[in-house]
Parts: C-alpha cells; sequence; structure tokens
C-alpha cells in the first residue's frame, strides 16, 4: 500500500463484513438454544433474560462460571473440524455451575480469531448452541473478535461464560456431606477438555504421531478421538437431585481426580477412591506409555475415566445409579467418606486400576 493511501480497517487485517456474515450464519443455531425467559434476538448490545422467571424461588441464589477449552482448541484447528468444540466449552461451564445444585439458566460466548472466516465462526456457534441444548441453557449472545498480527489467520481461541439459579436451602455442597457418605462416579466420554498441553506434548510433539494415524488401541484416528466432546452432566445431575438425596457433586477437571473431588469434602472429612472399581479409557494408558507418563502425574493432569461425581448418603446409592443409567449415564461406587484422621488432604485414591 502507498504511504500515501489513507489507512483503513480493512487495510490492517479486520473485515466487518465477514464479520456480519458469520453472525448472519449463527443465528439459525443460537435459536434453536431459545428459552422462554429470553428477550429480543441475537445482535442487540446485551442479551436480556427475564427476571422475573426467579420468583418462583423462595430466596434464588445466581451461580456464575466462565472457562474455555485451552489448548484442544489447536487441534480443532489442526483437523479442520469447528462444530464440536463449542460442546467442550458449554461443559467446562455448565457443569461448573450445576455442581452446587444451580439449574443452568443463559451462557455467552467470547470467540477470538486472527481472521474471520463466516462459515468456520458459524460451526464454533453451532457447536456452542448445541452443547447449550444439553445443557438446557439459552445462548443469549457473545462476541467475536478479530486480532491481526497477535494470531495466525487460523488461530482461534473460544471462552464463556454462564449463570444458573439454585434454592437456598436446595444448594449444595460441603457442608452436607457425612462420614459414610458414598461416592458415585459418572464416567467421562474421554480426555474431555483438560490436560492438553501434556497431551499434545507426549502425543504429537515427543512421539510425533499424527492426528490422521490410525491407533488400534483407540479404534479410530487420534484425531478424532483427541476431539471427542466433553459429555455435558448437566441435566443429568439435576434429574439425580429430583430423584435422590445428592449432598454434593464435583466437575473432574484440570488438577485431575483427587484435587477436584477435594474442594467439596469440609474439614474433618476424607474421600477415599478406589481405583479397582472402574479401567480408564484406552487413551489414558496411550499417554501414559507413550510419554512414560508417572501415574500420580496423568492423575494430576487428566480425568481418567471419571467426569463428574456426586456424594449420596448410603440408602440413595440404589435411586442414583437407577436415575443416571436410565438417563445412558455410566455411573458406579467408587469410593466413600471417611472420617480424615491424619490424612493432610481430602481426597485420595487407593488400590490399582481394573
Amino acid at each position: 500500500m502507498s504511504e500515501t493511501t489513507g489507512a483503513s480497517y480493512a487495510a490492517a487485517g479486520v473485515d466487518i463484513e465477514a464479520g456480519d456474515r458469520a453472525v448472519e450464519l449463527m443465528k439459525e443455531w443460537v435459536k434453536k438454544t431459545r428459552r422462554p425467559e429470553v428477550l429480543g434476538g441475537l445482535g442487540g448490545f446485551a442479551g436480556l433474560f427475564d427476571a422475573s422467571a426467579l420468583k418462583r424461588y423462595e430466596r434464588p441464589l445466581l451461580a456464575s462460571a466462565t472457562d474455555g477449552v485451552g489448548t484442544k482448541v489447536d487441534i480443532a484447528r489442526r483437523m479442520g473440524v469447528y462444530d464440536t468444540i463449542g460442546h467442550d466449552l458449554v461443559a467446562m461451564v455448565m457443569d461448573d455451575i450445576v455442581v452446587c445444585g444451580a439449574e443452568p439458566l443463559f451462557m455467552t460466548d467470547y470467540i477470538c480469531v486472527g481472521k474471520v472466516h463466516p462459515e468456520r465462526v458459524a460451526a464454533i456457534v453451532k457447536g456452542i448452541a448445541e452443547g447449550c441444548v444439553l445443557a438446557g441453557c439459552a445462548l443469549v449472545g457473545g462476541e467475536t473478535a478479530e486480532h491481526p498480527g497477535l494470531l495466525g489467520e487460523d488461530d482461534f481461541d473460544v471462552a464463556g461464560a454462564g449463570t444458573g439459579v439454585v434454592e437456598a436451602d436446595r444448594l449444595l455442597g460441603a457442608d452436607r456431606i457425612r462420614t459414610g457418605d458414598a461416592v458415585i462416579a459418572m464416567a467421562s466420554s474421554g480426555l474431555h477438555s483438560n490436560g492438553y498441553s501434556l497431551v499434545r506434548h507426549v502425543l504429537l510433539d515427543r512421539a510425533g504421531l499424527s492426528l490422521e494415524s490410525e491407533i488400534a488401541e483407540l479404534g479410530r484416528g487420534l484425531g478424532e478421538e483427541l476431539l471427542e466432546p466433553t459429555k455435558i452432566y448437566s441435566l443429568d445431575c439435576l434429574a439425580l437431585t429430583r430423584t435422590a438425596e445428592v449432598h454434593a457433586f464435583s466437575h473432574i477437571t484440570g488438577g485431575g481426580l483427587a484435587a477436584n473431588l477435594a474442594r467439596v469434602i469440609p474439614d474433618g472429612l476424607h474421600a477415599v477412591v478406589d481405583r479397582s472399581t472402574w479401567t480408564p479409557g484406552a487413551i489414558f494408558d496411550l499417554v501414559g506409555k507413550t510419554g512414560n507418563v508417572e501415574r500420580l502425574e496423568l492423575e494430576k493432569t487428566l480425568n481418567m475415566g471419571v467426569g463428574m461425581m456426586a456424594i449420596v448418603p448410603p440408602e440413595s446409592v440404589e435411586v442414583a445409579l437407577t436415575t443416571l443409567a436410565d438417563r445412558g449415564v455410566d455411573a458406579w461406587v467408587a469410593g466413600e467418606i471417611t472420617e480424615r484422621g491424619e490424612k493432610t488432604t481430602g481426597a485420595d485414591l487407593v488400590g490399582d486400576y481394573a
């Protein structure tokens, strides 16, 4: 460009028309998430949610969470698959919210790209909208930002924030947990959306595996396995609270099973989880053996096959397992709550995997 030519936003790398086209393409998907409390449509400066719907609560508590999907976006970029990563985003946000017993209400997203490719952005939003339907929440708005010069043309990142509501006297958490409570594990759909920096380092950087590689142990291509969407447990957990007495949930994300479970265990009590009650999926063994990663390191980084845990009194175990089975959730009793004694942490894994 000549020095005498006037500068423009487009010349700086920002394509407003492409952004407008992306908004048009995503509208049909956002519409599918609509709840009766949502006012207006996509394109306003703010999403509107009719709070009068909360009048049915005696003392409504709003629960809020925000998260992203980490370096899993790099796998999506390399594979050129953009319509699943949104499931991961919704799961990371809304499954944190449901842990306290809150019903997911609405969510907003933030998509940052090096260059707006309208169809690509729409595919990402399609995945987010599908995830919102699975979580029972509305997608009330979001932002797509183009950052030329900071991100490559094919680079992107996604984040989101969500809000839920729970009746104050039904708030779940550590104060409800008692000695003798059972710890019920719910199977993950795979790696979910945590630990991908380790996974990418081991499988792609060090071992040099291709995402197109067919891995016998996995029964499919490596890229397909790594893009398996995160299981969204929100509606399953809410169903469980309606049929059984639930004292607490724990969403197993970054930090692994023991560290996340410890977050809901009160002082004086301890969660003991028996590894022999389940067998982690093949992807966890592949990462461990390929990278010679010690078990403790794996367990501090990955979910090891468990995506959510529920803590229930012994008399609720049978109905809880039945409820989850009826909803197609693979679940089992993995441990119990005991007195802490000399233990210095809130949760331990014992035994060997089956």
